[in-house]
């Protein structure tokens, strides 16, 4: 989803919980330790419910309930089950979600019709953890035990390297532990590369990243990340960043050398304004922040000012 957020845009400090929130347990008002997140164009959440096994949609406006669209029957691998799914998107082309099946080393794809009770294996064997889809439908995923990711079009068992792929270390044709990916219009790849802090960009081809953000080790300074994990990039190439164990949202404009906090920011804790290990985000398309709150067991929404 291409979107265009202003240089100025500022956002409310305090956030609304839009799912879960009401501590961690397995009930549909519930989340339990969630991971990535999907906006839909018309503000339908899709949360991968780690703890829970299950991906759980919520809609604009349900504040109560979600609904468990994939999973949701214990921990497990049976093809109606998911254990512990840290990713998730939306393929519009096949009304379809595509899930990283964490726990069970596998991508699977459930359909979205109403009576969908399994779905189907894309990818086997891959430690997956973030994903992300081109406009020509290729399937981008990060492998977290290989340190790289690859993309593939859809029914594809092998991929192409695309980031990473040397062993894990802090060189720029490496990775340590990648998490969170977004894929651009030019197909450029930016790859939240948790364990080294920094969040690199692997243009289409290119057998090195850049670092676009953080690397100068871990830190609470405006040059510095504490774990990135979920990241987002706008139409003019503004990278936003869930700084996990900086309880942050930060903002780094193409070029920049340090970023600004946009939400969060004040410590560890469960006020509105407060973050417990910020993970997934996004955005929808009129600019609204959307960021998993980790341990707080909720997601939060911050309007655009």
């Amino acid at each position: 989803m291409d979107i265009n957020i202003p240089a100025n845009a500022k956002w409310g400090q305090n956030g609304v919980t839009i799912a879960g929130g009401n501590g961690a347990v397995g009930a549909t008002n519930q989340l339990d330790c969630p991971h990535g997140l999907f906006v839909d164009d018309d503000q339908t959440v899709v949360i991968a419910d780690h703890l829970n096994h299950r991906i759980i949609q919520w809609k604009n406006g349900d504040t109560t309930n979600g609904q468990v669209v994939a999973g949701g029957k214990g921990v497990g691998n049976g093809l109606n089950q998911l254990y512990a799914p840290t990713g998730v998107l939306i393929d519009k082309e096949t009304d379809s979600l595509i899930i990283c099946d964490y726990g069970n080393r596998r991508v699977v794809r459930w359909s979205r019709r109403s009576g969908t009770t399994q779905g189907e294996i894309l990818i086997d064997n891959i430690y997956c953890w973030g994903l992300a889809m081109d406009e020509q439908r290729y399937l981008y995923v990060s492998d977290y035990r290989k340190h790289e990711v690859r993309r593939y079009q859809l029914g594809e068992k092998n991929g192409t390297l695309v980031a990473g792929g040397n062993g894990q270390g802090a060189g720029l044709n490496q990775l340590k532990l990648p998490t969170y990916l977004f894929v651009d219009r030019d197909h450029s790849v930016y790859v939240s590369d948790n364990n080294n802090h920094r969040v690199m960009k692997w243009n289409k081809g290119a057998t090195e990243g850049i670092v676009v953000a953080g690397g100068q080790g871990y830190g609470s300074a405006l040059t510095q990340f504490y774990y990135p994990s979920g990241i987002f990039v706008d139409t003019v190439g503004t990278l936003y960043v869930a700084d996990q164990e900086n309880h942050r949202v930060m903002r780094w404009t193409q070029g920049a050398n340090q970023g600004t906090v946009i939400v969060g920011g004040n410590g560890q804790g469960e006020e509105a304004n407060q973050f417990n290990y910020p993970y997934g985000l996004s955005f929808d398309r009129h600019g609204n922040l959307y960021v998993v709150d980790q341990w707080n067991h909720r997601v939060q929404r911050f309007s655009i000012e």
